[in-house]
């Protein structure tokens, strides 16, 4: 069986698209993490190896990562995306107070999507679910403040 990383490699060959140090430093990085990264912190963790990558280049390869449907963009209102290469069905609890994403494993909640497109008639393609909480990180520093 192929490695995630391998079957990215793959499919980004399939579309053509050239695997430069930066883009597959990037992807590896993606690929190893379950912290759901923003951009910020995906420049970080690449500025000790790439000093000279800029934000464009993270930027830049996201949206090609996006396009070739080996990432996806997880975006909450306040602006900061997020970015997550765990592509199979899977759930999200965030923390409220730090804003930590952690994965949970359930059934796909298809249920919901039959429903959805019965009382709107909308073609639906997707679904995203998401609890939140307090982390248990966050709940250890709270109750240790009091």
């Amino acid at each position: 069986m192929a490695s995630d990383l391998e079957h990215a490699l793959d499919q980004l060959k399939k579309i053509g698209v050239r695997m430069t140090p930066q883009r597959h430093a990037i992807l590896t990085y993606l690929l190893n993490t379950r912290v759901h990264p923003s951009v910020d912190e995906i420049y970080k963790s690449m500025e000790p190896k790439f000093p000279s990558m800029s934000i464009a280049t993270i930027y830049n390869n996201l949206k090609l990562f996006i396009d070739a449907d080996l990432v996806r963009e997880l975006t909450y209102g306040d602006g900061a995306s997020r970015y997550d290469a765990v592509m199979s069905d899977h759930y999200h609890a965030i923390c409220t107070e730090c804003g930590k994403i952690s994965d949970f494993e359930m059934p796909p909640q298809l249920d919901a999507e039959h429903k959805a497109h019965k009382e709107t008639g909308y073609q639906i393609h997707s679904h995203r679910l998401e609890v939140y909480g307090v982390c248990p990180h966050c709940s250890e520093m709270k109750a240790a403040k009091h």
